[in-house]
């Protein structure tokens, strides 16, 4: 009896298998290479797509066998055959020429419009500049010359990027024509300047604080001089007798005395002290 039981309980789990797959335990083997081979034909179609949508990516450029087209860079001056360097914050001007040879057929130049893209994929759009529509007619055998200008943001120097100038026309009969006329990686260059704004009124600020502290530093000496520098004496000026009581004229002859007294001015009121020799004098004159 035990051992039927332990049979039992082996059996059970594949006869469970069984019931629940609806087919035998082998068929598994089966349905996995089937589900292989169906995630491999998967792969396959996603590659294919993957490969028919990435041409429709890269912009399309197309040129009329009756026009010639060229570029002229203003501003800055770009040498043939070197990397074209552009200054970080600064506008970026040139000129593109176009030339219609057809003889029949009349071209409007519409717009001009240019962009950024990544060095190493041009299909990946990094900025993009405004077109500058124009709409000039060019007649068979004549030339025009239209001016287009950007700027460059200092966030993008220090960086290769990839420069694309598009100019856009159309023919006599509405055929539409979109011509890369620059298609090449430029260097976005860092302008060192001496003396910007920010550093000069850096510079004006310090040098005022400075003159501050050297006027406050002057007043503060001067008080604490003030302060520590000692009382001159004063000087004793003399004025001289005011009063002609404490005159004596005892030393004045009395004939010069009786004149001072007869005189209006006179001598001062105050009698002045005799001297034994004066009274006996006087006495005798009398």
């Amino acid at each position: 009896m035990q051992k039927f039981f332990v049979l039992l309980l082996l059996a059970l789990p594949a006869v469970l298998l069984t019931v629940n797959t609806g087919s035998s335990p082998f068929a598994f083997a089966a349905e996995d290479e089937l589900d292989e081979e169906l995630v491999d034909v998967e792969t396959e179609d996603a590659a294919v797509v993957a490969d028919e949508t990435e041409p429709e990516d890269e912009p399309e450029t197309t040129k009329s066998p009756d026009a010639d087209t060229y570029l002229l860079f203003t501003r800055p001056l770009h040498a043939t055959g070197s990397q074209l360097e552009l200054p970080a914050g600064y506008p970026v001007e040139f000129l593109v020429g176009f030339t219609n040879k057809g003889q029949f057929e009349d071209f409007v130049v519409e717009s001009v419009e240019a962009s950024f893209r990544y060095a190493m994929d041009f299909s990946y759009f990094i900025q993009n500049f405004s077109a500058v529509p124009y709409n000039r007619e060019v007649k068979p055998g004549h030339e025009a010359t239209v001016s287009y200008s950007f700027l460059p943001t200092e966030s993008f120097a220090g960086r290769p990027f990839g420069l694309n100038i598009a100019l856009n026309y159309r023919d006599g009969r509405g055929n539409q024509f979109s011509e890369a006329v620059f298609n090449e990686t430029v260097q976005i260059t860092e302008v060192d300047e001496g003396l910007d704004g920010e550093t000069f009124f850096l510079y004006v600020f310090l040098a005022a604080i400075v003159i501050l502290l050297l006027v406050l530093g002057q007043q503060f000496l001067g008080s604490y001089g003030k302060r520590k520098r000692p009382t001159a004496a004063r000087k004793v000026v003399e004025t001289g007798t005011t009063s002609t009581k404490d005159v004596d004229y005892e030393w004045i002859p009395s004939e010069t005395l009786k004149q001072m007294q007869n005189s209006p001015k006179g001598a001062p009121k105050s009698s002045p002290k005799q001297s034994p020799r004066q009274r006996k004098a006087k006495a005798g004159v009398q």
